[in-house]
């Protein structure tokens, strides 16, 4: 019997993931001598991407543009696969109670973001360049996560917060955000990185670990259960499951097209998040 390859792997505890945890559920990644040890990252992907730098991740699943950034700023891993190939749909949210009611009234406004090197800090400034906006440190208001910018809002400490529009709904429905917009990625939302010394020690496990994982995402979107299950377990209504669902589309290759990671890549560089152009080499290595 061949003993298991043990993988750290971290992710947000959203509904992007359930995949992961209903074929760790029902031991596909046993079945190819892999054993998964999931951590759940409320603080999203600057916490993965700092856990990733520290050795304390073996393998991501993370925004995209986040893990670029990250990697053009020192980080020891690379893209292995395209995760999900939809875009995310950023929420642009403010207090219930907030006299604001457009987002043309946010302009030079309080952003809380979850960390720099966020997905919440960087389509901020992504969101703002769209807009014709220029956006300050100074308006930066790093809260940790959903609940942080929750607080942050109750304490008048933040003036808006982007976050992705399903997991905030609940938020919405009892009265707590309101939702000025929506800002969809340029790009597809979430990839798969691995450090580059696992990539180079254990690169036929992370390739068997890609294929469990499409078949994993292919069954779950195939599934006519799976909207009542994201609904269930992240407090959707079914009619806003159901529509997640009909807008997510996960990846069944590892591939990344190079005109993606050079449209990240050159976003980050003209809102000055990065400081060279990178070539797509720096941050995907196929598996």
């Amino acid at each position: 019997m061949i003993d298991p390859v043990h993988f750290r792997i971290g992710g947000v505890p959203e509904h992007f993931n359930l995949p992961w945890h209903l074929a760790i559920d029902e031991g596909w990644f046993e079945k190819e001598s892999i054993q998964l040890i999931w951590k759940d990252y409320p603080g999203g992907t600057g916490a993965m991407a700092k856990d990733l730098r520290s050795g304390e991740l073996d393998i991501a699943v993370l925004l995209t543009e986040g893990i670029v950034a990250d990697i053009a700023k020192g980080n020891p891993s690379k893209i292995v696969s395209m995760y999900v190939q939809s875009p995310l749909i950023w929420g642009i949210h403010v207090p219930a109670t907030s006299s604001f009611t457009n987002i043309e009234q946010m302009q030079g406004k309080r952003y809380a973001i979850s960390r720099m090197g966020s997905g919440s800090h960087l389509m901020a400034y992504v969101d703002a360049r769209q807009r014709g906006w220029q956006l300050t440190e100074e308006q930066l208001v790093i809260v940790g996560d959903l609940n942080g910018a929750r607080e942050a809002f109750k304490m008048n400490t933040a003036d808006i917060f982007m976050w992705e529009r399903f997991m905030t709904q609940p938020f919405v429905d009892k009265g707590e955000f309101r939702r000025l917009g929506e800002c969809p990625t340029p790009w597809p939302c979430f990839v798969i990185a691995a450090r580059q010394e696992i990539i180079n020690q254990f690169g036929h496990q992370v390739e068997k670990l890609l294929k469990v994982i499409f078949q994993a995402s292919k069954r779950f979107m195939e599934d006519e259960t799976s909207p009542g299950l994201v609904a269930r377990n992240f407090g959707l209504s079914m009619q806003d499951a159901a529509t997640w669902f009909a807008l997510t589309k996960w990846a069944q290759t590892s591939h990344v097209p190079e005109s993606i990671l050079l449209n990240v890549a050159n976003t980050l560089l003209e809102l000055h998040l990065v400081e060279k152009p990178l070539e797509s080499s720096q941050v995907y290595q196929r598996i």
